[in-house]
């Protein structure tokens, strides 16, 4: 496979496409010429695929790139057909998309325990279901109070620890309602930890760079790293909160438990399970969330809603209760109308 397609998409999606390839493609397949590849060679490949990587959906994510790359080269007449479409070449079940959250009492024990810079973040995440970049790239001009509101305007994401801005997921902004004990945290960290300008690279890490006040930066003023925030600020905060066991006694710094049900993530999923419980319209939740189609919102947090039927059940119970009360009372022998 001495060719690949031009890629598209935004830096880090890009980026992943190549890790892929790289990691996981070349590796094995790389020495083969594309015309050589057959059915039989992609059998032997995803089961390789999944006796060393453990993660179902990245097992998928590795097969998705090898067959666009595939499907790349029957579009320039490299060849006739894509062998990922043989019907031997059966891919790893998609396991079914579910949202985990945490209980609330959890949630507000990681803010309680968590270092006072970094409060807002669990606060912004738990109460707006900001996603974490998201969060690190908030903005003071992003809130505004009297509306109670929060415009998500921007991220940052890192590509090989080179941060950039960037716009959310999807290339979307949104406005997401913002809660009054969310704005009075907000308040009261911009009192205690005044923001800081932040010049950034716009769009990749080669990108013209643009400056943004920031809410969240480290104790020198710098932007947020992804991968930084969570070895050093959250996996202690959850380690105190007894969500994951302390690190080993003499253990590097960055040697944590794996946790991967509980990153920053579960803040957002532990939003949406509140506010579907609470009753809030899915189609509501979606446009907060950032969310394609509700459709979408659905398939990942439907199992965080009441029981179905329950409301529309006590509403037409009522309904037709009272009125059938009223009916039986006119239809009693002692009633006027009877008479």
């Amino acid at each position: 496979m001495h060719w690949a397609p031009g890629r598209g998409g935004v830096p880090k999606t890009q980026d992943n496409q190549e890790r892929r390839a790289r990691l996981h493609i070349i590796p094995h397949l790389g020495q083969l010429p594309l015309r050589n590849i057959t059915a039989a060679d992609l059998r032997a490949y995803i089961a390789k695929l999944q006796s060393t990587v453990s993660s179902v959906d990245y097992q998928r994510g590795i097969l998705s790139e090898l067959s666009s790359i595939l499907e790349a080269a029957v579009d320039d007449k490299r060849l006739a057909r894509n062998p990922m479409h043989a019907k031997s070449v059966r891919w790893p079940k998609a396991p079914q998309e579910r949202r985990d959250a945490w209980r609330l009492e959890t949630a507000l024990r990681v803010r309680d325990v968590i270092s006072p810079r970094n409060r807002i973040a669990v606060v912004v995440g738990l109460g707006c279901g900001l996603r974490q970049g998201e969060v690190f790239g908030l903005s003071p001009e992003d809130i505004d109070y009297a509306r109670g509101v929060l415009h998500v305007r921007r991220q940052i994401q890192a590509i090989r620890g080179r941060l950039y801005f960037a716009l959310p997921k999807g290339k979307k902004t949104r406005t997401v309602d913002m809660p009054t004990s969310v704005a009075e945290e907000l308040k009261r960290h911009v009192e205690a930890f005044p923001p800081v300008e932040v010049e950034l690279p716009w769009g990749k890490p080669e990108g013209q760079g643009r400056k943004f006040s920031l809410l969240l930066t480290t104790r020198l003023g710098n932007a947020v790293a992804v991968n930084t925030w969570n070895t050093y600020t959250w996996k202690p905060a959850l380690a105190e909160a007894g969500i994951i066991p302390p690190r080993a006694e003499g253990a590097k710094p960055w040697q944590w438990a794996a946790a991967p049900k509980d990153g920053f993530h579960v803040l957002r999923h532990t939003y949406a399970s509140i506010m579907l419980e609470a009753g809030e319209s899915v189609v509501t939740l979606a446009r907060w969330l950032g969310h394609s189609s509700p459709a979408i919102t659905l398939g990942y947090y439907a199992h965080f809603m009441p029981e179905a039927g329950s409301k529309g059940r006590a509403a037409i119970d009522g309904l037709l209760g009272e009125r059938g009360d009223r009916q039986a009372s006119r239809n009693s022998p002692d009633s006027p109308q009877a008479r």
